[in-house]
């Protein structure tokens, strides 16, 4: 059987699987299409919130993103999974306390405003639609490469498969499509992992292989990998390179953007108890660390695998005469289809500069070294592999590494699997701030549930459509895109968050003011550097460390919208009236245990 046959099977068994169960748990209300009707069990939730977090952003671009730079990216891991400490402890349950639906709804509630609802809203919208471009990124990367389709085509089967059960199901259909997704992205993501760690340290477990040794050379892994990139002119894998003020706060900006994230705090708004918030939360940080602690060795090996394909002598250390690989092998050798098979999605290319039938691999930025001398000697015309997309090393890893083809048709389906849940979920955060918060909390307070519930599904088939028409030109590779839209949540929702639930003073006019000049000055740095958000034309400053403002990445700037944010929202809520007095007793009631000034001390 061909590969493009398994492909095919495996992709289109898991889109029937999820289709099907949408149809079955069709929403029949807006309690089920917002919350599922609070009817789902802790350890459900658990499994489809970790789906849901667990987006194209962690299946297929965080390992790429790892095995580029190395250490320096274990930010993402730190962030994302430390957010989730957050998320738990100081949000969600406090926030399934108050017992509405949506983020913007509660924002209108606690400080009694309007416009306060519309402007989270605004947010809301900003902070998803960005999100779920990411995640449209790699749709068009996973499809264009398993249906052999071009990228946007890609783009627009994915656009029509989230179509058919996020507008269908709602929260109820995408909860329990979404703990089918974790399954099916689970198991892709593990199995690959575990062939590759057999093969390069004969250990089992991928987070034991990392630290191990490299059975053909004899040396620890990390180290081998170490010699074998500084050998071609490339930085130390293992080592620390960026501004360490940068990395801590594009960590801190990853943290509280994830306790911001309005897709991930509904979920917690489909538990029948306040207590299931937090065992949700528990059970979802058990599901994600099943693939975050496997991300760093998938990562590290391959980066391994890659240049390995490149120079052949790397698995052993052999002496070579040049880092290549000859043209008439990824031609004709069965090993190199990989190769052939990426080129075609326009995601990985090569040239032949000085025509001498081989593909040179090393760093020509390098002024010393092995490589840099030999080249030098040989007259070599530089580094002949011109494109390497980071989002295809997850996907083309089993590939380079010659698994078996259910093993590659697996991970297609994957990578997919966990694009698509995560869409759906941002797809529903943002029909149901259009639906129930714009439309039915502002425009029209009258409108029946059935009218709601389509104005629900219509505003959510706009939002595909939008997400997929600026997913065709992303501002960055699916990690980087996300990690704006993190940025983005930390500067307008989490800060607007905790002063509601953690203060009766912040007045709406400090909450208005906060939210606005959180994300509006994260925007502007943002803009400034990529030139992509919401006008598509040229950048007004070159994207590198040497520009940005005291070395602050456009990432990490979340982290500075968020103090401004809270200090605008106090300077203003001491200059203006105090919140009512019923407000003050509804931030009480959510942060204490009913009953609990009752007791008496003896």
């Amino acid at each position: 059987m061909s590969q493009f046959t398994l492909n095919l099977l495996f992709i289109g068994a898991s889109f029937a699987l999820y289709i099907g169960i949408a149809i079955y748990c069709r929403a029949k209300s807006t309690a089920e299409f917002y919350a599922a009707n609070r009817g789902v069990s802790p350890v459900v939730n658990g499994m489809a919130t970790a789906a849901d977090w667990m987006s194209a952003a962690s299946f297929i671009s965080m390992a790429g993103l790892i095995a580029f730079t190395g250490y320096d990216n274990s930010t993402y891991l730190m962030g994302w999974t430390g957010g989730y400490v957050l998320l738990a402890l100081l949000l969600a349950p406090y926030l399934r306390k108050f017992g509405k639906f949506t983020v913007p709804e509660f924002i209108g509630d606690r400080f009694y405003s309007p416009t306060a609802r519309i402007i989270g809203v605004i947010c809301l919208l900003i902070v998803s639609i960005t999100y779920v471009i990411g995640q449209m990124t790699g749709v068009g990367v996973t499809f264009s490469r398993y249906l052999e389709v071009s990228n946007s085509t890609g783009l627009w089967i994915g656009a029509a498969l989230v179509f058919c059960y996020a507008v269908l199901g709602g929260m109820k259909g995408i909860t329990y499509t979404q703990v089918a997704q974790y399954v099916v992205l689970i198991i892709a993501y593990t199995i690959p992992a575990v062939f590759i760690s057999l093969q390069l340290t004969g250990n089992f477990l991928p987070q034991l292989g990392l630290f191990g040794t490299h059975e053909a050379s004899g040396m620890a892994f990390l180290a081998k990998l170490d010699m074998l990139v500084t050998d071609l002119g490339f930085r130390q894998y293992t080592a620390h390179h960026n501004s360490t003020l940068d990395m801590v706060l594009f960590t801190m900006a990853l943290m509280i953007g994830t306790a911001g994230l309005p897709h991930v705090i509904i979920r917690f708004f489909t538990v029948p108890k306040v207590s299931d918030a937090r065992k949700s939360a528990g059970w979802a940080l058990v599901f994600i660390a099943l693939l975050y602690t496997v991300a760093p060795a998938v990562g590290s090996m391959a980066r391994f695998n890659l240049t390995a394909t490149m120079w052949p002598g790397a698995q052993t250390g052999d002496t070579y005469s040049q880092p290549a690989v000859s043209l008439d092998s990824i031609q004709n050798d069965a090993d190199k289809a990989w190769m052939r098979n990426w080129q075609v999605t326009g995601l990985l290319n090569w040239e032949d500069k000085n025509g001498d039938g081989l593909i040179q691999y090393y760093n020509d930025a390098a002024t010393t070294g092995p490589v840099t001398e030999m080249a030098t000697a040989q007259g070599l015309a530089g580094n002949e592999l011109t494109t390497v997309n980071n989002d295809i090393m997850v996907l083309a890893n089993p590939e380079i590494a010659n698994l078996p083809g259910w093993v590659i048709a697996i991970v297609a389906a994957g990578g997919l699997a966990a694009a698509l849940s995560t869409a759906a979920g941002l797809l529903l955060a943002i029909s149901g701030a259009v639906s129930h918060d714009l439309i039915k909390g502002t425009l029209r307070p009258n409108i029946s549930e059935k009218g709601e519930l389509m104005a629900a599904r219509i505003s959510m088939a706009l939002s595909i459509l939008v997400a997929t028409l600026l997913g065709l030109n992303p501002p960055g590779f699916a990690a980087q895109t996300v990690a704006l839209a993190f940025g983005l949540a930390a500067s307008s929702i989490f800060p607007v968050l905790m002063m509601g639930i953690f203060s009766k003073t912040v007045t709406k006019e400090g909450a208005i003011a906060g939210m606005l000049a959180g994300i509006i000055s994260t925007l502007l740095y943002i803009f400034a550097y990529k030139g992509w958000f919401f006008i598509s034309g040229t950048n007004m400053l070159e994207d590198t460390a040497a520009n940005w403002l005291f070395g602050i990445s456009p990432a990490s700037f979340g982290t500075i919208g968020a103090l401004i944010n809270f200090v605008v929202a106090y300077l203003v809520s001491q200059a203006t009236e105090k919140p009512p007095v019923e407000v003050q007793e509804l931030v009480e009631s959510i942060r204490v245990p009913r009953g609990s000034g009752s007791a008496v001390m003896h």
